[in-house]
């Protein structure tokens, strides 16, 4: 579910009254257990991926876990194009006007244990799309991030307070345009930014010990904001990416246990309370999530994300998982809500 989003740019453009690719919110991660829980990650993390959603929850794993390959992917129905590339997609949308495009490949291997953590991160992601009544452009968000992150928690009064902390470098490569035209340049060098950051994410888990472990979570991310410097290692540009802004999300769930068999998550999670992105939009920010976990082997999930249900499951073993969700993602305005129906998929192989 889409937890604390870093936004890329926040412009809304309007042509017969509909919204564009940049007034999505993107974010540095999120994977598909979140998404098919309607975006919501920082209170139910307990995996792998604690080191990228909430630090914090390092503190709850039970055991080492490690990600040799876990490629994801994503797309929309309409999918229209096979690959993340500004020319290719420019010309299957140039046919098929008012296709809203999005496509996303992303590889995040990781090695962690109770309390410490490390990843890599690639990730290439694209929204774009033209409208009939601008032809001659296309509306479009394009990034490549590679990177790492380290992260550690302590662990407070026997686990029940934990707080983390997890720094990444990482190198980005951006296109922010609403009006890319289709008889110009479609090479990165000549139309991308690129450039290099250096941040922190800090969080915390306040965890009762009753019977439902009721939990508070909370993360700031980008703390201080993200400034990227001028790097050119991967394409030879000038320019850089957009800074982004610190943000805070936080989150409320509870875990029952209803048989020795099967137990659940339940959460809401509030993305941005500081408002860092200028949105008024506050159907943005709320996630609403439920996962069903039978015998850790069969997972069904169901979410509520920026107005739209989500879904999705898992079949999982100790050496491999395969993960399905379908969710809806708001590329519309409050005035004019507008849905991208996405379907996500992941098969981690790990240890």
């Amino acid at each position: 579910m889409i937890l604390s989003k870093l936004v890329i740019s926040m412009t809304v453009i309007f042509a017969g009254q509909r919204a564009f690719a940049v007034n999505e919110w993107f974010e540095f991660y999120n994977n598909t257990r979140s998404l098919a829980m309607g975006g919501a990650s920082i209170a139910i993390t307990s995996d792998d991926t604690s080191l990228y959603r909430n630090p914090a929850s390092l503190g709850s794993l039970r055991d080492m876990y490690g990600s040799i390959l876990d490629p994801e992917v994503e797309g929309t129905e309409n999918l229209t194009a096979s690959q993340i590339d500004i020319k290719g997609t420019m010309e299957s949308l140039s046919t098929k006007p008012d296709t809203f495009y999005r496509n996303k490949t992303q590889i995040t291997p990781t090695l962690v244990r109770r309390n410490i953590g490390l990843g890599l991160i690639y990730k290439n992601e694209i929204s774009a799309e033209i409208t009939s009544a601008s032809p001659n452009t296309m509306d479009t968000a394009y990034r490549s991030d590679i990177g790492g992150i380290l992260g550690a928690n302590i662990r407070l009064f026997d686990g029940r307070i934990k707080i983390g902390a997890a720094g990444r470098v990482f190198n980005r490569i951006e296109l922010i345009d609403p009006a890319l035209s289709t008889a110009g340049p479609t090479d990165l060098p000549t139309i991308a930014a690129e450039g290099t950051a250096y941040t922190w994410d800090a969080g915390i888990l306040l965890q009762a010990p009753w019977d439902l472990i009721p939990t508070l979570g909370v993360v700031v991310r980008d703390i201080g904001d993200t400034k990227f410097v001028k790097d050119s290692f991967r394409i030879s540009t000038a320019a850089r990416p957009q800074e982004i802004k610190q943000s805070v999300d936080a989150a409320l769930a509870i875990f029952p246990i209803h048989s020795n068999m099967v137990r659940s998550v339940w959460t809401v999670e509030y993305s941005d309370i500081t408002n860092s992105r200028n949105d008024t939009d506050n159907a943005k920010r709320v996630h609403v999530g439920v996962e069903f976990n039978t015998r850790d082997i069969f997972f069904l999930r169901l979410g509520y994300n920026q107005r739209y249900v989500t879904g999705g499951f898992e079949i999982a073993s100790e050496y491999w998982a395969w993960q399905v969700a379908t969710y809806g993602e708001e590329i519309g305005t409050e005035a004019d809500p507008r849905e991208d129906r996405r379907l996500n998929m992941k098969l981690s192989l790990r240890f």
